[in-house]
């Protein structure tokens, strides 16, 4: 044998225990350290008491932000259990917020249902952060700990007559700052959550207040459920029946319930699953059983009707969904998650289960609300005629080359580079930029195509009208037609492989013909209003690409300061006043640079596309259900709510461009 190599020995290895470790590798824990991490800490100790509210000994919470981000969260619930654990011979209590993987969601006994799984969550939570109060009534006793930076202090037991009955939990803590970039919670993120929690947990009341500032607080309990939900979600637009369909029913041990909209302007399918109060982003086997559930009763029902031509006539899933809002909520005693980010259902008894409890509750509401269903059956056969049409279209497409820019109003200027991974595309605002844009470039990986002024307003068109856009044509055709996934039509209705995701990874990525998408706009309000369209675009037709990380917005500076022989790029106000505080207005000039087209090709390589230098931000959607109301409100074709929202922030507004 060779002779090992001298410095990796036995020494070398490291065991960390259980805090250690989390402290050593938060974001193997929580994910990561920045905003969506902290804001995990809530939702973990949350989780506990929802869990409660699960096992029915819970019916509020609540959730507070004190001043300097101290959050605390109390329940009604039977409160930790605080007797001596046999193995550690410490109070049970101790053990669940110091120990990885304990808890009372592992045996029988604790919890027929769990959100939290795992057993990581509450002791995560202590171990992040820099000190940790827990308050225990139950058993005749208030149990008093305090925790620093995960390790426990001795315990305070104070007998009271108020926690025979009071009984709960409360968890005061702060997040390290040794571990977080930052700490300071944001209400509306945190508030939505804890909304998602209550709507899924009928009757459960969550108070939310923030003592910050001027002190913000809301109430959210939902009698009505996943209906609420649902009417939630809709929430703008014009219903196309009332009220909403809703299944419901127990099934060996296995708890569903669904409630489903459709409106009648609006194409996009809105359709949000959890299990155990656990968002599955990448659907599973409950979403295909509802969608092939809900496919097959459409059909069955304009069947029975004679609202289809012949027999052989069907409606796909994508036509029926169309204009879809809906909620699917589970409730499984042991799920098993797979897919990227573990939010995948992965039970095969599931989907049986649902499409079962669903076929019944959407034929019986079919059968009482007849008008409902022809209003959903026209519905659909209006969408499966666009959607032939538009595949038509979409296959004569296919047959031109990308590269043949005489079919592209937008003249793509392509690279020379064949490997997508490698590739980039500026997406820019007219042929001025575009023109700079071009010749600045590297042509061997950075792809131009200039748009000419505003494309189409996704949000208020349908799927033939978006397609003879000849700017949204062009993307399509440019960036690969493939990934546009609002664009499908190719089910019968009737099939086993109802799709309940996007394209594989794989397939995604074989289809996309540039890993870099880059929308570079104009620093002014035409600019924004330009990017805001295409990010509409992208988030209602391309979201596989967003989600994927493939979609950034370039950064082009604001000023040019001079001073002297030296001149500097400025990239926001606060930079320049800032910067101005260091050099001093005397024998300064400044530049505002509203338009890319008012740069050379030199400076705008400079400033915005060459990799070594430039600032680009990646776009990304952290939640889709709060995206998607924030397309709908200011993109959508209700007026009141734009209205109300811009009457609400005018005040915040820096600058104008009028």
């Amino acid at each position: 044998m060779a002779k090992p190599k001298s410095g990796y020995d036995a020494s070398n290895i490291k065991i960390l225990g259980g805090i250690e470790a989390v402290r050593k590798r938060p974001s193997m824990y929580i994910g990561s350290t920045g905003k969506a991490g902290l804001h995990h800490l809530i939702y973990e100790v949350v989780d506990n008491s929802v869990d409660e509210a699960l096992a029915g000994h819970c019916d509020t919470i609540e959730v507070c932000i004190h001043k300097d981000n101290i959050v605390s969260v109390s329940d009604n619930g039977r409160g930790i259990p605080i007797d001596i654990h046999k193995d550690t011979k410490r109070p049970a209590a101790e053990v669940v917020l110091t120990t990885l993987h304990a808890g009372g969601k592992f045996g029988t006994g604790g919890y027929k249902v769990s959100g939290g799984l795992h057993g990581v969550g509450v002791s995560c939570v202590n171990a992040l952060s820099e000190w940790m109060d827990l308050e225990v009534c139950r058993d005749g006793e208030i149990y008093r700990q305090r925790f620093e930076r995960g390790n426990p202090k001795p315990e305070k037991r104070t007998k009271s007559k108020d926690a025979e009955e009071n009984t709960g939990t409360k968890v005061t803590f702060l997040a390290d700052k040794e571990i977080f970039d930052e700490v300071d919670y944001d209400f509306e993120t945190v508030g939505r959550r804890l909304q998602e929690l209550a709507y899924l947990n009928k009757g459960l009341s969550i108070m939310f207040s923030d003592e910050r500032g001027k002190g913000r607080s809301d109430t959210y309990k939902y009698d009505g459920g996943v209906i609420e939900y649902v009417a939630h979600l809709n929430k703008g637009k014009d219903p196309l029946y009332r009220p909403p369909i809703f299944a419901t029913a127990e099934k060996d041990n296995i708890f569903v319930e669904v409630a489903i909209q459709h409106s009648k302007d609006y194409y996009d399918e809105n359709l949000f699953s959890f299990v155990n109060c656990i968002k599955t982003k990448e659907g599973g086997t409950h979403v295909v059983g509802f969608k092939s559930a809900f496919t097959r009763s459409v059909n069955n029902f304009a069947k029975r009707y004679g609202l289809l031509k012949n027999d052989s006539e069907a409606l796909s899933g994508d036509d029926v969904r169309e204009g879809l809002s809906g909620v699917i909520n589970l409730r499984i005693p042991n799920p098993q998650f797979e897919g990227q980010t573990k939010t995948k259902l992965g039970n095969g008894e599931v989907k049986g289960i649902v499409d079962s409890i669903v076929d019944e509750g959407i034929t019986n509401y079919l059968e009482k609300n007849p008008a409902a269903g022809r209003a959903i059956v026209e519905k659909s056969l209006i969408a499966m005629r666009v959607r032939e049409a538009a595949r038509k279209a979409q296959e004569l497409e296919r047959k031109k080359s990308a590269l043949d820019t005489a079919t592209l109003p937008g003249k793509l200027a392509d690279c020379t580079e064949r490997d997508p991974a490698k590739c980039e595309l500026f997406i820019v605002e007219g042929d001025s930029a575009g023109g700079s844009a071009k010749q600045g470039r590297d042509r061997m990986f950075q792809a131009i195509l200039p748009l000419k002024g505003k494309i189409l307003n996704v949000e208020k068109a349908r799927l033939d009208k978006i397609l003879n856009n000849d700017e949204i044509r062009a993307m399509i055709t440019v960036i690969g037609s493939g990934v546009i996934t609002g664009i499908k039509g190719n089910g019968n209705g009737n099939s086993e492989e109802e799709k309940d995701g996007d394209l594989s990874e794989a397939e995604f990525l074989k289809r996309l013909q540039y890993h870099k998408i880059v929308i570079m706009t104009d620093a002014d309000v035409d600019g924004a209003h330009i990017r805001t369209l295409l990010l509409t675009f992208f988030f209602r037709y391309a979201r596989q690409i967003v989600e994927n990380g493939h979609l950034y917005i370039a950064q082009p500076p604001l000023y040019l300061l001079k001073k002297g022989k030296s001149q500097k790029w400025i990239y926001s106000d606060k930079e320049l006043s800032d910067t101005m505080k260091a050099l001093g207005k005397e024998g300064s000039s400044i530049q505002r640079y509203k338009g890319l087209g008012e740069m050379d090709p030199e400076q705008l390589w400079e400033t915005t596309m060459d990799p070594e230098k430039r600032t680009m931000l990646k776009v990304d959607v952290e939640d889709a259900e709060a995206a998607d109301e924030i397309f709908k409100m200011l993109m959508g074709s209700e007026v009141g709510p734009r209205r109300d929202f811009i009457v609400q922030h005018a005040k915040k507004v820096r600058w104008l461009d009028i």
